[in-house]
């Protein structure tokens, strides 16, 4: 109980303050805001591609509650204060990033004792988070995704009662259909395989529920990987400069909506090449390549840091060994012992691993030595 007291605590806070945050922005003129924003555009753009230094400038006025009684007033910014510069050469070669630095400048301005420095930079701490997540990151679909077994992060797509097939595509065809542009100029085409219609962004979908590429190719599915985890950083940079964007609808529904379809696709990608990798032991071995020695790196989606991971493997030390299915079989199990035991790693990391080596083990186990798990 203590717990979820705690929790609903912090919720109703943050809530508290995005709402506090928000007003206070909106209650701004119209050319206070258009300068903030202008500003937030300029630091946020800086931030996300971690460049070495940024500047920005803080408005010459606010309206803010003044000290004395409370109530809102004009504010002037002191001229001296207005000009900031984050980043540079020292900080470069200290391998500290530019969202590090912004964070602590916009926290030291927010300490000033002059209520209009303090008062500015929280509204461009606002404005930042806000462009980040309405303005950088692509709107997508609204999606329904369900859990898998116990996981905690729900990952399958659920198809919509209205999304029905059709008796004449297959499920790799390209489907067109309309939907409304972002920027409100009408409509336009956009060809979606209607697998990936079931997911937030339909065009970074490289799968399909059966492992099938749907991409050109492995490059332009890891690229379109590195889009969707490009896209979840700069939600994790947006709430770590204003931790009050966790209480934001967009913000929520966006996370909701890519977190799923990262993890999905990931996982996904990291089987396929894994995959790949069998077929080009199995074509190596008819070939009769691989009397040398044998190391792998097989691939895994760490679904806690949300990136591709490798874990290597020694199949047959480096020498003149002949290959037999027997040493790729023995060495997957070694391995499977090992993930069972690795605490780094969460409970459905370390499952979707353990399925990869699992059907490595599989595919080079003889008739005779078949483990059923």
């Amino acid at each position: 109980m203590a717990v979820n007291f705690l929790e609903t605590n912090s919720v109703s806070y943050l809530r508290e303050e995005y709402e506090r945050q928000q007003a206070l922005f909106t209650a701004q003129p119209a050319i206070v805001q258009r300068f903030i924003e202008t500003q937030a555009q300029r630091l946020a753009q800086a931030v996300v591609d971690d460049t070495m230094q940024a500047r920005f400038s803080l408005p010459d006025r606010v309206l803010g509650k003044t000290p004395q009684n409370g109530e809102m007033a004009v504010m002037l910014v002191p001229n001296e204060i207005r000009a900031q510069n984050v980043g540079g050469w020292f900080a470069y070669y200290q391998n500290r990033h530019l969202r590090e630095e912004a964070r602590q400048r916009l926290y030291r301005l927010e300490q000033s004792p002059d209520q209009a420095v303090n008062t500015s930079a929280a509204l461009l701490r606002y404005a930042v988070a806000v462009h980040m997540i309405y303005h950088m990151l692509p709107a997508g679909r609204a999606v329904v995704y369900r859990a898998e077994g116990d996981e905690l992060i729900p990952t399958i797509p659920v198809k919509a009662d209205n999304q029905t097939g059709s008796a004449i595509t297959l499920s790799t065809d390209a489907i067109v259909e309309q939907v409304i542009d972002e920027s409100g100029r009408g409509l336009v085409q956009v060809p979606y395989v209607p697998t990936a219609q079931r997911f937030y962004l339909p065009q970074w979908v490289a799968f399909d529920e059966n492992g099938t590429l749907l991409a050109n190719s492995v490059a332009e599915a890891e690229a379109q990987l590195a889009s969707m985890q490009r896209f979840i950083n700069i939600l994790h940079t947006a709430s770590s400069l204003a931790p009050y964007m966790l209480a934001d609808h967009e913000y929520q529904r966006k996370r909701y909506g890519m977190l799923g379809q990262v993890i999905n696709q990931g996982r996904a990608l990291a089987k396929y090449k894994t995959m790949q990798m069998i077929h080009t032991i199995q074509e190596r071995v008819k070939k009769g390549l691989l009397n040398r020695g044998l190391s792998l790196s097989l691939p895994y989606y760490d679904d806690q840091q949300l990136c591709m991971l490798e874990t290597g493997m020694e199949i047959i030390p480096a020498g003149r060994i002949m290959f037999k299915n027997v040493f790729v079989m023995r060495a997957a199990q070694l391995e499977h012992a090992k993930v069972t035991q690795d605490t780094r790693m969460n409970a459905s990391t370390r499952k979707y691993l353990l399925k990869e080596l699992d059907l490595l083990e599989q595919t080079f186990v003889t008739p005779q030595e078949k483990v059923v798990r």
